[in-house]
């Protein structure tokens, strides 16, 4: 007998706020309820459209904005609208029921990598995102390591676009252990791609609803993306006959297994839960009974420990599982006080870290700051210990993208933007001007900005240009660390992460800072190494002082980087120790700036930064001062920047593409499965063994579609080239392969470092600089 459902629809948050958006107005709120978080991915993966989401449905908006026609709130810089990309990190914080985010939406393109390095140093949890037709891509796997490189504890999966042809739950949760983001992947919720059988038999694609795994209810989206939510029953017999679900609606086998699976691996990491579980009467309806409460502690716990990663799904375009996601993240992902040192807190004395600095013609510049000790005040003065310079603070904010609130405070745990700081860059640590104790005078750990592989020359149309260009160039600089700017034989050079970035740098000192230039032809950024002859020495130099004869004896031993070390990227690649065996601080992090150490770091960051043979920046080097030399060496070997490329094209297409890339210095890596790795390397998939994954049957268009690259059952009409070549070969590359692979080819670039280069290449690269 089939069973009345009552559906309760979800209360529209809007209702409740008519004609006022639902903002964090005041960063007044108690530590452990603040969540800061980024949403990062491959570009082109939503994290743009499912920020439009959450800021629709925690009423900041009465209507989602779309990257198609350039209206979202967080890409409003002119580039971002014209070009449909994100190029800057943006933050809005955002009340969700009795939390506030502090969201920060980042670039997936890799050639803004500057901005997901500073945005993951100050967050506590991030937010994943995945196209469900692509799985893992390329820059999944670049932002993961970033957030592994700052230690971010707490992630959550978001497997979008399941609403498109071809997309694959089932699948992309495979790729999540194929590429060895995480051995313990947990579905929290599993797709309903129509409550109508059919749609299943006719593979028809979509995504109209969601069950949630850990609270045991259904969400069901209607046309017009509203919601609403049914409890599951609590024992299989009605579970099969509650007319939620059509009798052969093909979840309902797996509704049982899914949530049984869940609870036993989640048991593992918690013996409370599972004395639980083994107290509970035999059969199969014992797990559907499990409370929300006595699963939720257990999920938290694991989660801080990164013992399982959480897995959500849904369509950010269509806004369904918006509201999974933040409910999780309020539940699951991490608060400051989660991960606070012994010397935090908010009685603490003051210390902030600038984690990212902007320039605003009408505000001046802001400093993006987070609070990891006591409270920020508004007129107050801060010292910087990076710099050793004090400074003072106009005014405290809290940024809505590009619209901002004045506040009094920001209290620990908090981000925020501070207006009046004139010197302070990223990476800097700001603590309170009237403490002087030595914690409150140790430096926060900075953010390291990728190393530049492009560069161009910048030349001022005329002479009374020169100064406003070079004023413009240390501005962007300071903004965006990843631009570094230096002068070559008297020619002015602008280096960047890519052909993009470097159209952006254009863009921004033209259309920000007014000035008068022309941009000259891009060039990789080439590197030169240490060259034969020399180990270690010992220098003598002599000058005058004031009239007196002054010494200077420096010792220390130059060499090579073995081929299992690791540059610094604060020294370019490079590894510079001081005399205790201990990384030296960059020049720049010295808080006594007149300290010995300090002047030789700069001497040396100097030399590092243009070589006396072929004016390249020098790489692959590693320095030890012992003492107090300044060493002189023959040239050394050239190094090249080098990407991968991962190609997707039809097969008929394939020898003339591999024939192009072979011509232009590229070596082919692999012509085998999607799967195989990019970087290269040999990778074995964590094991499916004890893990939920789902069958293909829940993703009907996927298991029925040609075109998708996870499909089995069907012959595959396209191949995929893994590579490696030049970047200098590869600039024009997407024409190229649009003309190679009559427009059906794609490909994903990735760096791969600097490669020593042949004794011909070494010639033409110095006539190319004109140093040959």
């Amino acid at each position: 007998m089939l069973r009345r459902v009552l559906w309760l629809p979800v209360r529209d948050r809007q209702l409740k706020f008519l004609n006022q958006r639902f903002l964090a107005t005041e960063a007044h709120h108690e530590t452990s309820l603040i969540r800061n978080m980024a949403l990062v991915a491959h570009i082109d993966s939503g994290k743009t459209t499912l920020t439009e989401s959450i800021l629709h449905k925690s009423a900041y908006l009465s209507a989602p904005g779309s990257v198609d026609t350039g209206s979202t709130t967080t890409d409003f810089l002119p580039a971002e609208r014209e070009r449909g990309i994100t190029i800057q990190s943006a933050s809005i914080p955002v009340k969700w029921d009795r939390w506030t985010f502090n969201l920060i939406d980042t670039p997936g393109h890799a050639d803004f990598g500057m901005e997901v390095e500073s945005a993951s140093r100050v967050v506590d949890g991030a937010v994943v995102l995945i196209d469900s037709v692509e799985g893992v891509e390329a820059q999944t796997k670049g932002v993961w390591r970033q957030l592994d490189r700052y230690g971010v504890p707490t992630r959550l999966m978001f497997l979008n676009k399941l609403d498109r042809p071809g997309a694959s739950f089932s699948s992309s949760l495979g790729s999540l252990l194929t590429h060895r983001l995480h051995p313990n992947p947990m579905a929290l919720a599993l797709p309903v791609a129509s409550f109508h059988t059919e749609d299943y038999v006719r593979a028809e694609p979509g995504i109209q609803g969601l069950v949630d795994l850990v609270k045991w209810e259904i969400w069901k989206w209607t046309e017009d993306g509203h919601s609403a939510i049914q409890s599951l029953p609590r024992t299989v017999e009605e579970l099969e006959t509650s007319g939620i679900f059509p009798t052969n609606h093909p979840i309902i086998p797996h509704l049982v297994a899914a949530r049984t699976t869940l609870l036993e691996n989640l048991s593992m990491y918690s013996d409370e839960l599972m004395e639980h579980l083994l107290a509970l009467p035999p059969g199969p309806s014992s797990y559907l009974d499990v409370e929300t409460t006595a699963i939720m502690p257990h999920l938290r716990k694991a989660t801080l420990r990164n013992e399982i990663l959480p897995v959500l799904c849904g369509s950010a375009m269509k806004s369904i599982g918006t509201e999974l996601v933040m409910n999780y993240v309020g539940e699951l992902l991490a608060s400051p006080m989660d991960v606070r040192l012994d010397t935090e807190s908010a009685d603490g004395p003051l210390r902030l870290l600038a984690w990212k600095v902007s320039w605003d013609k009408r505000k001046g510049w802001m400093t993006f700051v987070r609070v990891y000790s006591g409270t920020l005040k508004r007129q107050s003065s801060v010292f910087n210990v990076t710099s050793g310079q004090k400074e003072k603070i106009s005014k405290v904010l809290l940024l809505y993208a590009a619209e901002a609130q004045e506040v009094e405070s920001l209290p620990y745990g908090s981000v925020g933007v501070i207006l009046g700081l004139k010197f302070t860059r990223t990476g800097d640590t700001l603590v309170d001007a009237r403490r002087s104790s030595s914690s409150s005078q140790t430096s926060l750990r900075g953010v390291a900005p990728p190393p530049a592989v492009m560069s161009a020359s910048v030349i001022p149309k005329s002479h009374s240009d020169l100064d406003p260009v070079q004023e413009a160039l240390h501005a962007l600089s300071r903004t965006d660390p990843s631009v570094r700017v230096d002068m070559q034989e008297g020619q002015l050079l602008v280096h960047g992460l890519g052909a993009l970035h470097l159209e952006i740098v254009e863009g921004r000192l033209r259309d920000e800072w007014d000035v008068n230039f022309e941009l000259g032809s891009r060039r990789v950024s080439y590197r030169e190494s240490l060259g034969p002859g020399l180990s270690s020495n010992v220098n003598n130099w002599a000058t005058e002082v004031a009239g007196k004869p002054v010494a200077i004896k420096i010792l220390m031993t130059v060499e090579p980087l073995a081929d299992d070390e690791q540059g610094d990227p604060v020294w370019d690649g490079n590894i510079v120790l001081g005399p205790s065996g201990k990384p030296l601080l960059s020049p720049d992090a010295f808080r006594d700036q007149l300290d010995p150490m300090a002047n030789i770091a700069r001497g040396l960051s100097s030399s590092l930064s243009n070589s006396p043979h072929t004016s390249l920046p020098l790489s692959h080097i590693k320095i030890h001062v012992t003492d107090y030399n300044l060493p002189q060496a023959g040239m050394g070997p050239v190094l090249e920047p080098f990407i991968k490329l991962k190609i997707s094209l039809h097969e008929d297409t394939m020898g003339k593409v591999v024939k192009d890339l072979t011509e232009n210095g590229g070596e082919v890596l692999d012509l085998a499965s999607d799967t195989s790795a990019m970087d290269g390397d040999e990778v074995v998939a964590y094991s499916t063994d004890g893990l939920y994954i789902p069958p293909e049957e829940l993703s009907p268009s996927s298991a029925a579609s040609t075109s998708s690259k996870f499909s089995n059952d069907t012959p595959r009409l396209k191949r995929t080239i893994h590579a490696v070549a030049p970047l200098s070969r590869m600039l024009d590359y997407s024409t190229r392969l649009r003309a190679l692979s009559g427009g059906h080819g794609l490909f994903d670039m990735l760096n791969a470092g600097f490669r020593q280069v042949s004794e011909s290449r070494r010639l033409e690269i110095l006539r190319e600089i004109g140093r040959a």
